[in-house]
């Protein structure tokens, strides 16, 4: 895989679907994707979205292909464990990471330098080596301890980008409300797409 892949890290935390159709789009606009998946993340995917993942990550890998009809070569997925993955290291350039939705658990080991799995790991690496990470926070309230780690990270570059969708656009259904989010995430990404309306504008930008 090309050096420009983005990392896409799925946590535990409600809003699995922000984080399926942010990889579905950035397959669609021909990214080269690192995925990863915690064990919590496969039990909300069933939970929120009824898809079964998988035991391998080769068949994962396969599932996502031909969901979203993607080129064999764009997609990578690793297990938590896979500590010989190029995201491990960083020594292997990868373009940003995205972990979406975030967990807070997530969110405060990634603030405490801690790499206790591949997905921790991948974003220290990707602090330690200057490069662009977005923690698409989802959980509500949040706590002191949530905030104090946000401001640590939002210091050190980190986009905190809460899954917070606007309303001004009148979304008619629950995917509305999630492309709201994932446009957001893609455009920090410096990624075109055509999900949602700007303000100001009354059609879906071209």
């Amino acid at each position: 895989m090309q050096n420009d892949a983005i990392t896409l890290a799925i946590t535990g935390a409600s809003g699995a679907q922000y984080g399926l159709r942010l990889l579905e789009q950035l397959l669609l606009a021909k990214q080269n994707v690192y995925l990863v998946f915690s064990k919590p993340a496969r039990i909300v995917v069933k939970m929120e979205m009824g898809i079964t993942l998988p035991s391998h990550t080769k068949d994962i890998q396969d599932f996502f292909i031909q969901r979203y009809h993607a080129n064999k070569q764009q997609l990578q997925v690793f297990n938590l464990e896979q500590w010989t993955a190029p995201i491990a290291s960083g020594s292997a350039i990868s373009q940003a990471m995205v972990i979406c939705p975030c967990t807070s658990g997530t969110l405060a080991s990634i603030a405490s330098g801690l790499s206790r799995n591949l997905i921790e790991r991948a974003a220290d690496v990707t602090l330690k080596e200057q490069r662009q990470l977005i923690l698409v926070h989802r959980e509500t309230p949040v706590s002191a301890i949530h905030l104090e780690n946000m401001l640590k990270l939002a210091k050190m570059g980190v986009t905190i980008l809460p899954a917070n969708p606007g309303f001004y656009h009148c979304p008619q259904t629950v995917d509305d409300i999630v492309d709201f989010v994932v446009a957001r995430i893609l455009d920090h990404l410096k990624i075109k797409h055509h999900l949602s309306t700007r303000w100001g504008q009354k059609e879906v930008m071209e």
